[in-house]
């Protein structure tokens, strides 16, 4: 399940078209999920419990940690895990740090 800003949840279709954009898709799944599920292309895996320290991070730190440019608090940033329910709370945590 997929929340972005502004909409709570996105198609499969619609991510598609999106990450044609300059979306940053963050994957707050464990790593363990991954593992046993498989990791979603062109993701950056970010467990949810990461997630707050991570987007505070010095921008070079989260480079090195994730190798992905840090998104700036106004970049489209796509949240997905299993479920639903861990995606929408890493887009109130984003939210809450002035992500918008």
């Amino acid at each position: 399940s997929l929340c972005a800003s502004g909409r709570p949840s996105l198609s499969y279709q619609e991510l598609k078209d999106l990450k044609k954009t300059n979306v940053l898709h963050i994957d707050v799944r464990e790593r363990w999920e991954l593992d046993r599920f498989g990791k979603i292309p062109a993701s950056v895996n970010i467990p949810l419990g990461e997630l707050v320290q991570a987007l505070q991070m010095d921008p070079t730190e989260f480079e090195e940690q994730y190798n992905q440019k840090m998104p700036s608090k106004s970049d489209p940033v796509v949240f997905s895990c299993l479920a639903g329910t861990r995606s929408k709370q890493a887009l109130a945590f984003a939210m809450s740090l002035g992500f918008s």
